[in-house]
């Protein structure tokens, strides 16, 4: 009975604190709320945690592709979804990592472990074609910071995705 009793209380707690994140997260925005779950899925992977860190880059991947899906104008939106596709690509990263590390980090890492890094390759290349594309609302010298932030990431996790298949020794 007392079992019981506590398993509600936690239950109830769990809920209350799932309907006020979800309000705080309406409060702060969409873009806010992609921006904070990168940043924990930054902080999982300096933490060495690689699951955590899929699942908040997952959800990041979402939260652009929603934001991709309310825009009108097409360069925002082209630069939404060149951003889910570079977080879902980072997803698969993480997801990678973690398989590997619960595999018991023997070399050359299994099948599965490279399969989510091409996975990751195949995300990766999907954005870099979304932010190929001419953009038509902006000169053609002046990209919007967000876009040229979304290119440096690009830039950036390219190297770290090289580096991780060499290193499992992933063919390429």
């Amino acid at each position: 009975m007392r079992r019981t009793l506590v398993g509600c209380q936690i239950l109830a707690v769990s809920l209350m604190v799932c309907i006020a994140g979800n309000g705080q997260a309406k409060v702060m925005g969409e873009e806010a709320e992609r921006d904070r779950l990168r940043a924990k899925a930054e902080d999982a992977m300096g933490n060495d945690d690689a699951e955590t860190a899929a699942m908040s880059m997952g959800r990041a991947a979402l939260m652009a592709a929603q934001l991709s899906k309310r825009q009108t104008e097409p360069a925002p939106r082209q630069t939404f979804n060149a951003t889910e596709h570079l977080y879902r690509s980072q997803e698969h990263g993480y997801r990678a990592i973690a398989l590997f590390r619960r595999a018991g980090g023997e070399l050359p890492a299994s099948a599965g472990v490279c399969g989510s890094l091409q996975l990751a390759q195949l995300e990766l290349r999907h954005a870099q074609e979304a932010l190929s594309g001419p953009n038509d609302t902006e000169g053609k010298n002046t990209a919007s910071p967000r876009r040229k932030a979304a290119q440096q990431s690009m830039e950036d996790w390219s190297i770290v995705l090289d580096s991780i298949q060499g290193e499992f020794r992933c063919p390429s």
